[in-house]
This record gives C-alpha cells, sequence and structure tokens, in this order.
C-alpha cells in the first residue's frame, strides 16, 4: 500500500486521525495502536513555510492574471487575428467557463492520484496551452487553447489549495491562507497593467509566453518539495454528478458573463440562467441519494464553512466589482491613459500586502465575526467613495485611497477564505477545497457582471459613460458587501478559534 496523508476508508488496515491544532498527525493500526508519527511538511523542513507556499502562489498569480490579463489586449489580438473586439470576449469567457466546469472535481483527481502530481500536470497544462495561446494564428485556435489553459486552472488552484492546508498545522493555517489569498487579490489588479504594457511595449503574444518560465520553475519545485497527498480508497468517479454540476455551472457563469458582454439575445440569457438553476437543484437532489457525490453539499452543515464560503462570497461579490469598474471610469471617465489607469489601480496590490502580516493580530485580537462584519461595512463605505473621485483629483489622493481600499478588501478576503477551511475535518479538506474553489471563481466573475450590469443600466445606450454615471455604479453597487452581514452574525465565539487564537473574555 503506498503511504498517503488522505483520509482513509472503511477497508484500509491504517486509519488516519488527525488532532487539529496539535504538533503531530498520529497514524493508528486496527487495534488503535500508534503506528507512526508524521510532522506536517512545514514542521519536518522550516525552509517549506516560505517555499511551499511560494509555488502555490506561483500557480494563484497565474491563474488569477490569465482572467484578466486580455482587457486591455483585446483590441490588439482582434486585429492582429482579423476579427472583432466582441467576438474575442470570447477568449475570456471561455477560459472561465472552463474553470467552472472542472473545479468541482480537482478534489477527486488529488485524492485518487495524488495531490504532488496533479498539481504538477495543472502546471503543465497551464503552461502548455499558454504557449499555444501564443502561437494561435486564428480565433478558433486561441479559443481552443484558452480552453486548455482553463483546464490547467481548474485544477491548480483548489489542488494547490488542498496541498496548503495540508502541508501546515491548523495553528500556521492563517499564514498558508494568505498565500494563497494574496495572488486572487493582486492578480486582478495588476492584470490590467501588465496587459497594456506588454502589449504597448512588446506585443500581445507576450502576455502568454510570460507564463513559460514561473510554468517550468513551479514544475520543478513541486515535484521536488509537495509532498503527494493521496487516499488509495477514493470513491469512484460520480460522472452523472459532474455533468449536472458542469452543465449548471457552466451555464451559470456564461449567462453571468453575457449580462456584462452580451453576445445572446436577452431571452436566450434567462433561458440559460433558468436552465442553469434548474441543473444545480437537480443535484441539490440527486446528491442526497448518492454516497460520494461530485460536489459534498454535507459541508454547508460546518457553519464555518457556509458562513465563510456564501457570506463572505457575497461580500466578495460587492468588493470585486471595483477594480473593474475603477480603471474604465479612470481612462473613459477622467481620460487617462492605460498606463497611468493601470499604475493608480496596482497601489491597490501594496495594500493587500500590507494587511497580510497585520491579519492575524486582528483576527486574534476580535476574532472572525468582527473582522468579517467590520471589513464589509468598511469595504461598503470605500467602495461608495469612489464615487467622490473626479478628474480633477490628484494622483496622489487617487493612489492613497486604492490602497486603503486594498487593505480593507483583502482582509474580507483572506478572513472568509481562512475562515471557510479553519474547523473542517480532514477528510473533508480535499473537496471542500473544490467546492469553495467553484464559489470563489463565482464570485469574481458576479461581482464583475453585476457591476457592468449596473454601469449599463445607468448609462443606457451610451457608448462611453460619463463620470457622474459611473459615480452612480460605485453608489449602487457599494449596497452589496452590507448583505452579507447578517450571516456573520450567526458566528460563534468558538467558531475558527483554533486558527484564530481569539478568546472570548468572560
Amino acid at each position: 500500500m503506498r503511504w498517503g496523508l488522505g483520509p482513509a476508508g472503511p477497508h484500509n488496515v491504517i486509519a488516519g486521525l488527525i488532532a487539529d491544532g496539535s504538533r503531530h498527525r498520529l497514524l493508528r493500526d486496527g487495534t488503535g495502536g500508534p503506528l507512526e508519527q508524521h510532522l506536517f511538511a512545514t514542521e519536518r523542513d522550516p525552509r517549506l513555510k516560505l517555499i511551499i507556499p511560494s509555488i502555490v502562489a506561483i500557480a494563484f498569480l497565474m491563474e488569477q492574471l490569465d482572467s484578466t490579463i486580455l482587457t486591455t489586449a483585446i483590441p490588439a489580438i482582434a486585429q492582429s487575428l482579423d476579427t472583432t473586439p466582441v467576438r474575442l470576449n470570447l477568449a475570456i469567457t471561455t477560459y472561465i467557463l472552463t474553470l467552472a466546469v472542472f473545479i468541482p472535481v480537482s478534489g477527486w483527481f488529488a485524492d485518487r492520484f495524488g495531490a504532488r502530481k496533479i498539481f504538477a500536470l495543472a502546471l503543465f497544462t497551464f503552461t502548455l496551452g499558454s504557449v499555444l495561446c501564443g502561437v494561435a494564428d486564428s480565433v478558433g485556435m486561441l479559443l481552443a487553447m484558452r480552453a486548455l489553459q482553463g483546464l490547467g486552472g481548474a485544477m491548480m488552484t483548489p489542488v494547490g489549495r488542498l496541498i496548503l492546508l495540508r502541508s501546515f498545522p491548523r495553528s500556521g493555517l492563517i499564514t498558508a491562507m494568505t498565500y494563497m489569498t494574496l495572488p486572487a487579490i493582486v492578480g486582478p489588479v495588476i492584470g490590467p497593467l501588465l496587459g497594456g504594457l506588454l502589449t504597448t511595449y512588446a506585443s500581445w503574444r507576450w502576455i502568454f509566453y510570460a507564463n513559460v518560465p514561473f510554468g517550468l520553475i513551479g514544475i520543478v519545485a513541486a515535484l521536488r518539495f509537495v509532498d503527494d497527498f493521496q487516499d488509495d480508497d477514493a470513491q469512484p468517479f460520480d460522472f452523472a454528478g459532474f455533468l449536472m454540476v458542469g452543465a449548471g455551472a457552466a451555464l451559470l457563469q456564461f449567462g453571468l458573463e453575457n449580462i456584462g458582454r452580451p453576445v445572446i439575445s436577452s431571452l436566450a440569457t434567462v433561458l440559460v440562467l433558468a436552465a442553469s438553476v434548474l441543473l444545480l437543484l437537480a443535484f441539490g437532489r440527486y446528491a442526497r441519494r448518492v454516497a460520494a457525490p461530485a460536489v459534498d453539499l454535507t459541508l454547508f452543515r460546518f457553519r464555518s464553512f457556509w458562513v465563510g464560503t456564501l457570506a463572505g462570497g457575497l461580500c466578495r461579490i460587492g468588493l470585486n466589482g471595483a477594480p473593474f469598474l475603477l480603471p474604465l471610469m479612470l481612462q473613459v471617465g477622467f481620460g487617462m491613459s492605460p498606463v497611468t489607469s493601470g499604475s493608480l489601480t496596482f497601489v491597490g496590490s501594496f495594500g493587500a500586502l500590507l494587511m497580510r502580516p497585520l491579519l492575524s493580530f486582528f483576527l486574534r485580537r476580535f476574532g472572525f465575526k468582527a473582522v468579517l462584519t467590520g471589513s464589509a461595512v468598511v469595504g461598503s463605505f470605500a467602495v461608495a467613495g469612489f464615487a467622490l473621485l473626479n478628474a480633477d483629483t490628484p494622483h496622489w489622493a487617487i493612489g492613497l485611497y486604492v490602497f486603503c481600499f486594498g487593505i480593507v478588501r483583502s482582509a474580507q478576503f483572506m478572513s472568509s477564505n481562512t475562515l471557510s477551511y479553519a474547523d473542517l475535518p480532514a477528510e473533508k479538506l480535499s473537496r471542500a477545497t473544490s467546492l469553495g474553489g467553484v464559489l470563489q471563481q463565482l464570485s469574481v466573475s458576479l461581482g464583475v457582471s453585476i457591476a457592468a450590469m449596473v454601469l449599463g443600466l445607468v448609462s443606457g445606450e451610451v457608448h462611453a459613460p460619463t463620470a457622474d454615471q459611473f459615480h452612480w455604479a460605485f453608489l449602487l453597487t457599494a449596497v452589496i458587501p452590507l448583505l452579507p452581514i447578517p450571516g456573520f452574525f450567526f458566528l460563534h465565539a468558538a467558531d475558527g478559534a483554533q486558527v484564530s487564537g481569539h478568546r472570548r473574555k468572560d
């Protein structure tokens, strides 16, 4: 039998026992006697506390960048491939659709074939897709290779998250999860800037070629330093459930993307969204009748998980609209150049970096409930505050405000992501990372789609919205981060306490 650190099945001679928050993982034989003590990877070798998160962060950054980096390059790509910019919106949609379809099954593949193998294969697939996107000579080839990239990205994100969760003890989970969340925050911010710079001063093809060295480094490092967590008794693959969830998620993603970038009629969009809802509801009934469904809905029985993913996801939807609206307002509403606009929005990533070392203190001092509620309220006011900016606002003032917004946004993202996995038993982690990855991806796309929809409603048929219309879009989307606050109130003082270290004072 191959040794793995995944959950043990009923027919295994060896059953794994994880003492959450403790220093060791204790394995016992069938009689209950201790067989082996196993340190977490980051405890066996302290260097891995930096190396493993860095490997995973590379993958996450590549995936997040490719969700947004095409935005500023679409006109140049369209001209090169002899098509229209509107049609090339499919290059973004195809990538996100593939992510939404294949993320749910990534945890099963990691359990069945080993996390290290699947992670390295995902990096290879993503890197190969990047190279082929760069050499694409037609729209059809570009779309097909974007789908290949999406397949690799769908496996990279949740499996990388699983590697972090199983490499750190619970006491070090905040550090691990902040490394996971930072690329998700920084990627969408620097994507448009990097895409604009590469397109202007090199070629749009370098948007894809830039992934190659990072992908190769990640593959070699993963094979060298990452443990191959595996469950030899993984349940059979739920193909029927995968089809329902995959088709439902794909249709939902396509419908939401179509709200902001219409490629089909309004009636067709309604039908697509209705079909997605019916498929997902059908899966909900189906999942109760099978032993190991493609997506484990029993995870929502854990309060910290559903608060972190559902309530936290709703808050992220409201905060994810701002990075989409801001560059447009700076360029279209204020008349800035793409490079100037991208430079100002990039400042937000420094705010995210500043929050990382501070988050542990805030969670230990105030707990998850207070931090999540407070960051939602402050985040709502921060989104609304963008309506106070105008073309005469000094650039340094805009940059400072974006920096502060980055701090608040990262506090919400990191806290909700950490809480989602803080209290889960080890045997739930692989499935939780898959479901969490789907919900996180949907929160990004829904945030952009809603922001685009609101902007379209307030601007009407105007080709170039005015600054005042952007202001109204910010004010309206600022309401969304307040909606999940009742969900945060469901948290108890003990929820996530073993991760945050927060102790309620009697």
